[in-house]
């Protein structure tokens, strides 16, 4: 591991805030990192919140104001795991720091305040990247490589879909995912499969959707509130190589836990994949011999970089929290000048203003060219 210290500071201790700290403390075990990550600080909403999950996590100090960590010359580099309404106040204070900034997408609540981040990002010439880390995933560097290669020969189509869970439930209550700032499924999941198939495909040009709210009140603070987001969403695509696509995003799935799911067609074969399964990729190449056709299973093993960082034995599978360990290190490799980072917050901005186009598209119910969002 490098020698030169790179302080942290977490903004936000849930479920994603600690698959950060995870990740900070396992990369220099994994990998060899041109910067030493030091668990200098972490905000949450109140001092006692914030001592309690600093302590569990290895953080040297806790505040409940997260301008307090934004302003500590300890702090190189702010990790915002937080709400998506503080998103862009955090960025945009941390990038007048001076500080680097690792968000947790979607990028903002809104496009206009996207763009906003994504100047500052270059404004002040700091390294801005986005939580994205299904794309880190070694199978899915594979499954672009596949393309890159043609093995697959020219893409045709793109079918995706993430669903899960979580809202099937009516009485769940409302969260920051049903409010408007949220921005609905297609923001919360959606994301994810448009990231994937911009990753592999390439960007979308148009898109023509349809969205609905299922469960069309919650409850919050001892009485039912409209849900003014959407439950599920589906849009038809068309890509800037020519491709076609289907996307879907749904959170009241029953059943589901972590269906993000794609399937890549070319003109001479396919592949297909499953977080659900992430370790493996099913590829399909035409020219088997009759009779014997039919996909293949790849495991992920040392022969699909990174994973043989974390196991020298194929088959013995990765997790989520190795993924996000993966984007750490290619975080630390951006700081310190080695890569690009990816995805950097112009990407985030051209995922969330794909969505963007796909929610004014289901309100006026007509095609919307995402460059005219």
């Amino acid at each position: 591991m490098g020698t030169k210290r790179l302080g942290i500071g977490l903004v936000g201790s849930g479920f994603m805030g600690r698959s950060h700290a995870f990740a900070f403390n396992a990369v220099g075990q994994v990998f060899d990192p041109p910067l030493r990550p030091a668990l200098a600080m972490l905000a949450d909403r109140d001092t006692e919140i914030a001592a309690a999950a600093a302590g569990a996590l290895g953080f040297e100090r806790a505040v409940g104001d997260w301008r307090q960590l934004v302003d500590d010359p300890s702090v190189d580099l702010v990790a915002i795991a937080a709400p998506n309404r503080f998103h862009k106040p955090i960025a945009l204070a941390a990038f007048e720091a001076g500080k680097h900034v690792y968000c947790e997408k979607p990028l903002a609540t809104s496009l206009a305040d996207a763009r906003a981040m994504v100047e500052a990002a270059e404004r002040f010439g700091r390294i801005g990247l986005v939580g994205f880390n299904y794309l880190k995933n070694p199978i899915i560097t594979l499954a672009r490589e596949v393309v890159a290669a043609g093995e697959i020969g020219a893409l045709v189509a793109f079918r995706g879909i993430h669903a899960e869970d979580y809202m099937m439930d009516p009485d769940a209550p409302h969260s920051f995912r049903t409010e408007p700032e949220g921005g609905g499924v297609l923001m919360d999941l959606g994301s994810h499969i448009v990231s994937l198939a911009r990753h592999l495909v390439g960007p979308i040009e148009e898109v023509s959707a349809m969205a609905a709210t299922v469960h069309e009140s919650r409850p919050a603070d001892g009485m039912r509130r409209p849900v003014p987001v959407e439950d599920h969403g589906h849009l038809v695509a068309r890509f800037k190589n020519g491709a076609l696509g289907a996307l879907s995003a749904n959170w009241l799935a029953p059943g589901r836990t972590m269906q993000l799911e794609f399937e890549l067609t070319g003109t001479r074969g396919t592949i297909a994949f499953n977080q659900e399964r992430f370790n493996e990729l099913q590829v399909y190449a035409a020219g088997d011999l009759p009779g014997r056709g039919g996909f293949k299973t790849i495991v992920a093993g040392p022969d699909t970089p990174p994973y043989g960082n974390f196991c020298p034995a194929p088959g013995h599978q990765l997790g989520f929290n190795d993924l996000k360990t993966i984007e750490v290190a290619h975080l630390l490799a951006a700081i310190a000048g080695d890569v690009a980072p990816s995805p950097d917050f112009s990407e985030a901005y051209e995922i969330q203003r794909t969505i963007a186009a796909a929610l004014r598209s289901a309100t006026e119910r007509t095609w919307v060219t995402v460059a005219d969002c």
